[in-house]
């Protein structure tokens, strides 16, 4: 199949499916192997690009999705029903984050990180498909366990939860508070400055003050003589 005409079909797809498309699916349709199916897509990326589409292909694990790029979003906004938009509070954000970066986490898991129920805004991340229930803990009770989905990837502009930012290091101290080692060692290393500055001052001083005592005798020498 010509690269012009495996472009085409593969636009043609994605803008039918509304979803993301696993890349077995595109390779089925297409008849063409996964390397291939990768390389044209990465092609057709370069395209709208530099031709400033308003769409793009994104890549979500092992699928792709063509949607809109996100600097347009006001401009649909005005237009498209704004209830499909998800209204995130405080606390929804935060238990989203606690997901994302605990994958397989339970409930009461949520509630110990965030010291208050988290029932209704569980439910709400739920209803909004950005979470998803990924299974029973093999503990008492079998707890559920949540994950994030592929929505909540598409939505945040991210392929996998690999590309979530690094989160500060962090320690219990001994009143239970969270410590963050970043800024532990931050401090430790401007405490080190500031310690070296003052060692080389009172150096400075130190060398200054005996070069005074040992001249002091010789002024001393000197008044006798007179």
């Amino acid at each position: 199949m010509e690269i012009d005409k495996a472009k085409g079909v593969i636009e043609a797809i994605l803008f039918a499916a509304g979803r993301e498309v696993k890349i077995s699916e595109l390779m089925s349709a297409l008849e063409l192997s996964s390397s291939e199916i990768i390389s044209i897509i990465e092609n057709m990326k370069l395209d709208y690009q530099e031709q400033n589409r308003g769409l793009q292909i994104v890549n979500i694990k092992e699928s792709y999705q063509i949607c809109t790029k996100q600097e347009y979003y006001e401009y649909l906004y005005a237009i498209l029903d704004k209830r499909n938009k998800p209204n995130l509070s405080q606390a929804a954000l935060e238990t989203l984050a606690i997901i994302a970066y605990n994958p397989r986490i339970t409930r009461a898991e949520i509630e110990q990180i965030r010291g208050v129920n988290s029932d209704g805004t569980i439910y709400k991340l739920l209803d909004y498909n950005l979470i998803e229930e990924t299974g029973k803990l093999d503990a008492p009770g079998k707890p559920g366990t949540y994950g994030v989905t592929s929505e909540f990837l598409r939505i945040f502009g991210m392929g996998s939860l690999e590309e979530l930012p690094d989160l500060p290091r962090y320690k219990i101290d001994e009143n239970q508070q969270i410590v963050i080692d970043d800024l532990i060692e931050e401090n430790q290393v401007l405490e080190e400055n500031e310690n070296a500055q003052v060692e080389q001052t009172n150096q400075k001083e130190a060398e200054e003050s005996q070069n005074g005592e040992i001249e002091l005798p010789e002024r001393e020498v000197e008044e006798n003589n007179l």
